[in-house]
């Protein structure tokens, strides 16, 4: 058989005596005399699917591994999350911008005057913008009457004294945490399940790590037993040590335990999480108040800090949850998540204006340095961009 193949291979001679008339063909016989079967894999249709897909992983793993490395460089590492706060909040507020102010300017072009049909337009963009309809109000209201005393003379000025506005509404005092030295400090994180709150104070554990404080986190967050796991593998990841109890224990009792444990430690803070069911909210907001009265006869003057934890893209239910949270404990900050993900950062005006509450912390992304200090005054330049002058 083998003799007999061989010989009539060499019986197809004839047919490539034929192709050699190809001009192409006379190419490639010039240029790789002894190398026609490279082109064979690209032409063999029966190599099974599968081997295909784990080669091609190859040839990207090695790429992905040269990027890595490029990637690892001190340089690159360097310039990548080194954005100032205001080009994150640039950046971040992509979607807020383009709807809030967007549907703003969408009014002023073609206007001579700004009457009284202006101004109900207007309320009504803030109203749609999540601004809530009573801060809404008094804005449109401060405006009308600075526009009467001749201190908005046409529409092209409207932009620069609706930010003026909005940030004196967002400038609640110090937006800094409340860490006096030689004290034990307790953080209480409040908020509903899902607005990011165990990450947030992951988040938060890593800043304060950063600055050199030795830091404590609490699983006080005992109904969700996925809620204590998660606080753990932020721990491990931030280098801080997690007290948590069995799904169902008595939140406060971890939160004690915590406090016990940061003091044999010599640790600096404690930062506890806390369950947020609101579904069940009378029994929520009672366990909320006892736990601060422990927190309270354990260590003089504190909680000295309650964040509430807030989901950006939530809108107007935001404001109801701070409305709750505020009835139960002393709410001293806001931390604002998502807000990169969220068309509705409008909502902040309205839960600054009714609640009087400081806006302490903005998650502008997912890494762990992703949450800033809030400023109020970059944060209205960043969001309303106007040409001084």
């Amino acid at each position: 058989m083998w003799l007999f193949k061989k010989e009539e291979h060499k019986e197809e001679k004839p047919a490539a005596e034929e192709k050699k008339k190809s001009p192409s063909w006379q190419f490639w016989k010039k240029d790789e005399p002894e190398k026609r079967p490279e082109p064979k894999p690209e032409s063999a249709p029966s190599v099974p699917e599968d081997i295909v897909v784990a080669e091609i992983p190859e040839a990207e793993t090695e790429t992905a591994a040269n990027e890595t490395a490029i990637e690892e460089t001190p340089a690159v590492v360097e310039e990548e999350p080194k954005l100032s706060f205001f080009e994150k909040l640039k950046k971040g507020l992509g979607k807020t911008r383009d709807k809030f102010i967007g549907n703003i300017t969408d009014l002023l072009p073609g206007r001579t005057k700004l009457d009284e049909d202006f101004w109900d337009e207007l309320e009504e963009t803030l109203i749609l913008s999540d601004v809530g309809g009573m801060t809404s109000a008094k804005i449109v209201d401060d405006m009308r009457d600075k526009s009467k005393r001749g201190r908005i003379k046409e529409p092209s000025e409207v932009l620069k004294v609706l930010r003026d506005n909005l940030a004196e509404i967002m400038d609640k005092g110090d937006t800094s945490l409340k860490i006096p030295e030689g004290e034990l400090v307790i953080i209480l994180v409040v908020g509903v399940n899902g607005t990011g709150k165990t990450t947030s104070i992951g988040k938060l554990a890593y800043r304060l790590k950063k600055e050199g404080r030795k830091v404590i986190l609490a699983a006080g967050d005992t109904f969700r037993a996925a809620a204590s796991e998660q606080l753990q593998i932020w721990g491990q990841r931030v280098g801080a040590e997690v007290i948590r109890h069995n799904e169902g224990a008595d939140p406060a009792a971890v939160i004690f335990d915590a406090i016990k444990a940061a003091r044999s430690r010599g640790a600096d803070i404690v930062i506890a999480d806390t369950a947020g069911r609101l579904h069940s909210k009378v029994n929520l907001m009672e366990e909320l108040k006892k736990i601060r009265r422990i927190i309270g006869r354990e260590v003089e003057g504190a909680p000295q800090e309650v964040l509430l934890v807030l989901d950006a893209t939530t809108g107007q239910n935001a404001l109801q949850q701070a409305r709750v949270f505020k009835e139960a404990v002393d709410l001293t900050g806001i931390v604002i998540t998502k807000m990169d993900g969220s068309a509705k950062g409008g909502i902040l005006f309205a839960i600054s204006d009714e609640l009087k509450i400081p806006v302490k912390f903005v998650g502008l992304g997912e890494g762990i340095e992703d949450l800033e200090t809030f400023d109020p005054k970059l944060f209205m330049d960043a969001l309303i961009q106007v040409e001084e002058g």
